[in-house]
């Protein structure tokens, strides 16, 4: 069962192709776990209390790069200092939202 071969299927004994592609709902989870869980720390928690001055910060982090948004919080909330553990941290969290973001692309390029 490789994306793009044929796979013979037993229930109705004839020929199927797979196609490339991430079904549908499991990309809305996957994009959509981080906002749930943000959603969530700001009505039930004060996670996101004294760390932003205004809505606007979280609002675009919200939106663009979610995982960075709890990152760098959680870093603020815990008051580290920005050592070169917290720089990583937050390395990592953006690199993981950068490619959330341009994975769908990756995959129509090279389609």
């Amino acid at each position: 069962m490789f994306p793009g071969k044929p796979h013979d299927t037993k229930q109705c004994g004839r020929v199927r192709l797979y196609r490339d592609t991430m079904p549908c709902l499991l990309v809305a989870l996957i994009l959509l776990f981080p906002r749930i869980a943000i959603v969530l720390l700001y009505l039930f928690t004060n996670f996101f209390s004294g760390v932003y001055d205004n809505i606007l910060l979280p609002l675009i982090g919200f939106i663009v790069l979610p995982i960075t948004l709890v990152a760098y919080t959680y870093l603020a909330k815990a008051h580290h200092p920005m050592d070169t553990t917290a720089i990583v941290i937050l390395f990592v969290a953006v690199i993981l939202d950068l490619g959330l973001l341009g994975g769908g692309e990756w995959r129509r390029r090279a389609g």
